[in-house]
């Protein structure tokens, strides 16, 4: 039976066609995802041109510790917001609104002890976060992560709500945030680094002004009316049961943003291993600015499909909890077509222009550096077609109320594959094989989500033919 409608504009989810709303909810996500994506690559840009190499290096050293904190903003605000878009797929309101209310207090008590706990034991942590010989690295990265952590709660407020407003139905709501953050992170990081001359502690002022804005932006919609729930004080009411769901519900991106924090630090540290074997003196630093750029490209090819995910998760799990699997089937196909084209000209232009691209990050790098870089890139990138695919169908299994699958699949890639791929080819073929473990991890983690997702898609055809909800 079709979702009776709502007076709301969650409704919507289960009524309009699938196409039309894939689209209306994917492109403000993936235009957000982009721009927000934008923080870092905009710093290491213009770290790069208006610092050195070195500097754009010791970004990297901070980039575990950042991913781990935002491992806890995606576990609080992903996991609150897939059970919002159930609740109100179900008709269960008030459990939707009171989850967004935990979702705020988690993501303020995360944020703030992640930056005591941080700020305690900065020292001893970026000691263990990269390349050997790293020493100048490391020291632009405490002058960097320092000021950082200052305001990393609004970064948490700002990412986590941004999925607890498009589970309600306002993408575009969240797309502004994300420009606003962006946007003024753009236009502070030249300023702060070249024209006040404050190098990299400019371009980390830059970024938590920008998230600060951003909270206010997200937090003051959500506190209105024109939410369908609200954040509101009045109607806490604290429940175990829905932060188990929450933490349910959030586990898998969890756990895959903190394995990549592991893996980060496995890179850098391996890096410096290899690096001066490769590149000579010196060639640690070197190969972590250049495995850095490269990381900066990965992420804003792959920030729209996660841009994708998020506009297609709140009509997948409305349309599951309203049991209208046809829907459900035809938004997932549609999302991974969405996905493979963006991966697919991500490749192309990787791999035809990857000495312009290092260019825009380095103008005036080593020439150790523009040589490593680029070719590591045409590595890094060689499977890229695939990823769009394994990255939607690992989200699926979380909507269809499958978390453990989910988990194991994203640990699969992360854990199970190329941590292993980064020792041992490293030890067989050094900088180079270390760089050679992602697409061979890419390779095999699409392998095993095809089989896994095959069976799951059965099952839904068969919930289907059942009867279990309307054909429209």
């Amino acid at each position: 039976m079709a979702v009776t409608a709502q007076l709301n504009p969650a409704s919507r989810l289960g009524t309009e066609p699938v196409g039309k709303l894939l689209f209306q909810f994917s492109v403000p996500a993936i235009t957000g995802m982009i721009v927000n994506a934008l923080y870092n690559v905009v710093d290491r840009i213009w770290v790069g041109r208006g610092v050195n190499e070195v500097a754009l290096g010791g970004l990297s050293l901070a980039m575990p510790l950042m991913t781990v904190t935002m491992a806890f903003a995606m576990l609080f605000g992903v996991g609150a917001a897939n059970m919002i878009s159930m609740r109100l797929g179900q008709g269960r309101k008030e459990e939707a609104e009171n989850a967004l209310n935990h979702c705020f207090f988690l993501l303020i008590i995360a944020g703030v002890l992640l930056m005591a706990l941080e700020l305690i034991f900065l020292d001893p942590l970026l000691a263990r976060m990269g390349a050997g010989e790293g020493g100048a690295a490391l020291d632009y990265a405490r002058n960097y992560y320092r000021i950082i952590l200052y305001g990393q709660v609004f970064g948490m407020v700002s990412f986590g709500f941004s999925h607890c407003t498009r589970a309600q139905g306002f993408p575009t709501i969240t797309m502004v945030s994300m420009f606003i953050g962006a946007g003024m992170n753009m236009i502070l990081d030249p300023i702060f680094i070249i024209g006040f001359g404050w190098g990299v502690e400019g371009a980390a002022w830059a970024t938590i002004i920008s998230q600060f804005a951003a909270a206010v932006w997200i937090l003051s919609f959500n506190f209105g009316k024109k939410a369908v729930i609200h954040l509101s004080l009045r109607t806490f009411k604290l429940s175990l049961a829905i932060i188990r769901d929450i933490l349910a519900f959030g586990s898998s991106q969890f756990l895959l943003q903190f394995v990549m924090s592991a893996v980060q630090l496995l890179f850098n540290t391996s890096l410096g291993v290899y690096g001066p074997a490769a590149l000579g003196p010196g060639g640690g630093v070197v190969a972590l600015s250049g495995f850095n750029i490269n990381m900066s490209i990965s992420m804003l090819i792959l920030m729209p499909i996660f841009g994708i995910n998020q506009g297609a998760q709140p009509i997948l799990g409305f349309n599951y909890g309203a049991k209208q699997y046809h829907r459900v089937h035809k938004a997932f196909l549609l999302a991974i077509a969405g996905a493979t084209a963006i991966c697919t000209a991500g490749f192309i232009l990787t791999e035809l222009f990857p000495h312009f691209i290092v260019r825009l990050f380095a103008p005036r790098g080593s020439a150790a550096l523009l040589e490593f870089a680029p070719r590591a890139m045409r590595i890094i990138m060689l499977v890229l077609p695939l990823n769009g695919f394994t990255i939607v169908a690992t989200n699926f299994f979380v909507v269809t109320g499958r978390p453990k699958t989910s988990i194991f699949l994203s640990m699969l890639r992360q854990f199970i594959a190329l941590i292993p791929c980064i020792i041992i080819f490293g030890k067989l073929h050094g900088l180079w094989g270390v760089v050679a473990a992602s697409p061979v991890a890419d390779g095999f983690a699409f392998i095993c989500t095809g089989i896994m997702i095959l069976a799951e898609l059965k099952e839904l055809r068969l919930a289907r033919s059942a009867g279990s909800s309307g054909e429209r």
